[in-house]
């Protein structure tokens, strides 16, 4: 299920969200991550260098770090994905065109959801790892303790604004088994 994302989310309760611009980021980046022991990180696909510092982090890091890549948003870049066989793919949604080829990658992965009903879609497709966002707007803990009441099979991994002053509360659920965030690569 969700090609055992399970793992790296159990494995990695903080997993930093980042974005790079140049090939001095990803060194930057690894001694940051490393100095703070985390071995895992999602490389969002929001600048133009994205995919060459997914492949550059990967050739230099990919023994000791988890490289995923983030804002995964089209069939596309699933594809790339798979060509630069990541660790990990995190979607900030779920489409019926993306389904199968995720399922299909073999590559872990981890779609996005802010509402019920998206919940629910995810459930009838048999996937239990969510990520919820972006958290702040659609309610944060508060969101994640009334998702957990009502989902009780499904686990989080929520994202957007999610900081050091609120990390460890979302970490207290029992429905959140990480949390991401661009504060832990400051």
């Amino acid at each position: 299920m969700q090609n055992n994302i399970a793992e790296i989310l159990e494995n990695n309760p903080l997993i930093p969200v980042v974005t790079i611009q140049n090939s001095a980021d990803v060194d930057k980046l690894y001694l940051k991550l490393s100095e703070k022991g985390i071995k895992c990180i999602e490389i969002t696909l929001r600048t133009d260098f994205a995919w060459e510092g997914i492949a550059l982090f990967k050739k230099k890091y990919g023994h000791e770090f988890k490289v995923g890549v983030g804002t995964v948003i089209s069939r596309t870049q699933i594809h790339k994905s798979i060509e630069l066989d990541v660790d990990f793919i995190v979607s900030p949604g779920l489409t019926t065109s993306m389904i199968q080829l995720l399922e299909a990658s073999k590559i872990p992965f981890i779609a996005g959801v802010s509402t019920p009903s998206e919940i629910m879609r995810a459930m009838e497709i048999g996937w239990k790892y969510l990520k919820f966002f972006p958290a702040d707007i659609f309610g944060g803990v508060q969101s994640m303790k009334a998702f957990g009441a009502i989902f009780s099979d499904i686990k989080f991994c929520p994202t957007g604004g999610i900081d050091e002053a609120n990390y460890e509360q979302y970490l207290e659920l029992n429905n959140v088994i990480s949390v991401g965030g661009s504060w832990l690569a400051k």
